[in-house]
């Protein structure tokens, strides 16, 4: 009758698309179905008597363990995000669950997991990810996938480009993205910040010198624009350009010469000129600040990079981007972020952009000791901005916040003024059904103007 019934178990676990294993109280395995021979490409005779972590090598095995866990507390694990390392040596990324295994008295004998293959699910999400990346730039914003188009065929041409934006918008990464499409990709680029060398050395660091320029002139020294030569010369914050500079830069735009610092003779470049700037130069060149002239040959194409607080459906996004890497790059298992702290970033305007959001993530998935991060892991001034004690554990209060609802009605609303109110445009950019769209709309009294 116990074998019987063993069987029938047996064809029952077999029957089950997770893996399912057990073991005994010295972690050794007593059953492997079917499944969990497939994920871990182990049969089940390799692996009924040894112990667990011999036959999964998982990321929590050395610490961590859930089925340990478990075993100590007595509390089961639901759904836990993990890696394993299957017999080809591939890592496989596995959604597990444990219990506890009792005899007829109650007394207990062992554990029970089970595991998930989630590795189609990576896949979509790794497919979806790479729609919306172009470039190590990150967006499903509309406007930003304009711009991504219109750099496209920029970067086919040799161009002025002037990227304006507030400051960590990314600028850099779009002068990167046009370099590595355009046919200088195979040359260099070379990044000089107008902003953080002062007027005395921005010269001769941009133009290079020749020997006996100035007393410890001893030998030539190449210029920026001379290491760039047969790339890309991104000019960063050319707003704050001091205007004995500008007259240079303008010759070099016009005349593709320029002379170094203590030179009589001009030399001839061939460098392309992506510039950038957070300030309205409109203005300072009405101030008498910035010269026209100059002002008009950069601004060839202009491209407008929107702030991060105008295209909110990116911070999602951009969230579990920097949560992956920065959990990568210390060693921690984190998983995402609470809706709390979605509900905080997704309320909170971002005056420092991508770069501040980059920031927050960071210095949260440091502080972060388990799988989540909380609203208690944000950056104190981060919290007392948004009106939360910075001592608190608790989620945000509601009368601070926007409700769920709300935001997701805003956030639709948005998105259907973005696109004219053109509902299958709408729909393609949030990524769901028209027939979806229009039951949300419905439930949240959204009603075309």
């Amino acid at each position: 009758m116990a074998r019987l019934f063993r069987y029938h178990t047996q064809i029952i676990l077999d029957s089950i698309a997770d893996g399912v294993f057990t073991v005994d109280l010295k972690w050794r395995i007593t059953s492997f179905n079917r499944a969990a021979e497939k994920i871990t490409c182990i049969s089940r005779e390799d692996a009924i008597g040894k112990e667990c972590w011999e036959v999964f090598r998982a990321s929590v095995c050395e610490k961590g363990c859930p089925l340990k866990h478990t075993m100590q507390t007595g509390r089961p694990v639901l759904n836990n995000s993990i890696y394993i390392i299957n017999a080809k040596g591939e890592r496989i990324s596995v959604s597990i669950s444990t219990a506890l295994l009792r005899d007829r008295n109650g007394k207990i004998i062992g554990g029970v997991e089970s595991f998930r293959d989630l590795s189609a699910l990576e896949e979509l999400k790794k497919e979806l990810k790479d729609k919306h990346t172009f470039f190590d730039i990150i967006s499903k914003n509309s406007q930003m996938h304009r711009l991504f188009r219109i750099m496209e065929h920029v970067a086919e041409s040799d161009s002025t480009v002037l990227l304006v934006g507030e400051s960590g918008t990314g600028k850099e990464l779009f002068a990167k993205a046009i370099h590595s499409m355009s046919r200088r990709k195979d040359g260099p680029m070379v990044i000089v910040n107008c902003g953080a060398l002062p007027d005395t050395l921005l010269e001769s660091e941009l133009f290079g010198y020749k020997a006996g320029a100035f007393t410890d002139a001893r030998r030539d020294k190449p210029g920026r624009v001379t290491l760039a030569e047969g790339g890309t010369l991104f000019l960063d914050e050319i707003g704050d350009l001091p205007s004995a500079l500008q007259v240079k830069l303008l010759r070099l735009l016009q005349d593709k010469t320029y002379e170094p610092l203590g030179g009589t003779k001009p030399v001839k470049a061939n460098v392309r000129i992506i510039a950038a700037t957070n300030k309205d130069l409109d203005a300072l060149v009405q101030e008498g600040k910035f010269r026209d002239d100059l002002y008009y040959r950069i601004n060839v194409v202009r491209l407008v990079i929107p702030p991060l607080r105008d295209r909110k459906e990116d911070i999602p996004l951009l969230t579990e981007h920097f949560v992956g890497r920065f959990s990568r790059l210390v060693g921690k298992d984190i998983e995402g972020i609470s809706q709390s702290v979605l509900q905080v970033l997704m309320s909170y305007d971002f005056p420092g952009n991508v770069r501040e959001l980059e920031n927050i993530i960071e210095y949260a998935t440091l502080i972060c000791d388990g799988n989540i991060i909380d609203v208690e892991h944000l950056p104190d001034n981060l919290r007392l901005r948004m009106g939360l004690d910075p001592k608190s554990k608790f989620h945000v209060p509601l009368n601070k916040m926007s409700s769920l609802r709300e935001m997701e009605r805003e956030y639709i609303y948005e998105v259907l003024r973005q696109n004219n109110w053109n509902r299958k445009m709408a729909s393609k950019q949030l990524g769901i059904h028209t027939t979806t769209l229009w039951r949300k709309m419905k439930r949240l009294n959204i009603k075309p103007p």
